[in-house]
């Protein structure tokens, strides 16, 4: 059976058709679930199999980026969320979402409620909006199983995506969870511009140490069809990046 894909959606997300689209594309059952429908249970989180939080500006990214709609989550939704990764379902958060995911504490640890890492402003103090080249590590992630040591070309479109821990978090994540690493000449690095944010360790995504839930700052959804790379006509028989995620996620889930 196809997977079913609830494409979450609140006031600002703004990257949910295109979510929807690529799931679409890869094989699975998407469909946008408003937040207020979870509310009136209308729509019940353990319907699906993958739960996806796109890109956008949630709640216009009030107190920091992603806080309210992480909050609004955790208030909610806690113990949904508890059950639907205790059965071994996906989720995936893209930019706006992987902040969210991060404010909830989901990342990098599973631990709701507990917040172990950030997404910080830029070190350019500006909004970066291009293409940038990563590095996919060999890591626990579902979404990107069988793709490890690719280097791949992505659109990324934030404020804040420097990702920043402790030490001690750093060294569990380095165990298995460091997914996507900002790259040039194919070795990760903290070169402006080729590392857009700053982040540490030119962290772009990670996962929790099961692999299940997986965030990043670069838009796979915006690199589904060969056209979408703005040099489509060099290169018109390349498989597109950022489809393989998806795929990845609904051939685990098969």
């Amino acid at each position: 059976m196809k997977p079913h894909v609830a494409i979450l959606k609140t006031d600002g997300i703004n990257c949910d058709q295109e979510t929807l689209y690529a799931f679409q594309k890869a094989g699975g059952l998407p469909e946008i679930v408003s937040i207020n429908q979870l509310k009136n249970g209308s729509k019940k989180l353990c319907d699906f199999q993958i739960l996806a939080i796109p890109g956008g500006f949630s709640h216009g990214d009030d107190i920091a980026s992603g806080k309210v709609f992480a909050l609004e989550l955790i208030t909610y939704f806690k113990e949904q969320l508890e059950e639907f990764v205790s059965k071994g379902n996906l989720v995936i958060g893209i930019c706006n979402g992987f902040q969210v995911l991060v404010q909830m504490g989901f990342l990098p640890f599973k631990n709701l409620g507990t917040k172990q890492a950030t997404l910080l402003h830029n070190n350019s103090a500006k909004f970066e909006c291009r293409w940038v080249n990563m590095i996919i590590e060999k890591s626990a992630c579902a979404f990107t199983q069988n793709l490890e040591g690719q280097e791949i070309i992505l659109p990324v479109a934030h404020g804040e995506g420097k990702f920043f821990a402790d030490d001690d978090t750093l060294k569990i994540l380095k165990q298995n969870s460091i997914v996507l690493r900002y790259c040039h000449d194919s070795k990760a690095t903290q070169e402006f511009p080729y590392n857009p944010n700053g982040s540490l360790h030119a962290i772009a995504g990670i996962c929790d140490p099961s692999g299940k839930i997986f965030g990043l700052m670069p838009h796979p959804e915006r690199y589904v069809e060969y056209y979408q790379n703005p040099n489509w006509r060099r290169n018109i028989k390349m498989k597109p990046h950022g489809l393989a995620f998806f795929e990845q996620a609904i051939t685990y889930l098969k």
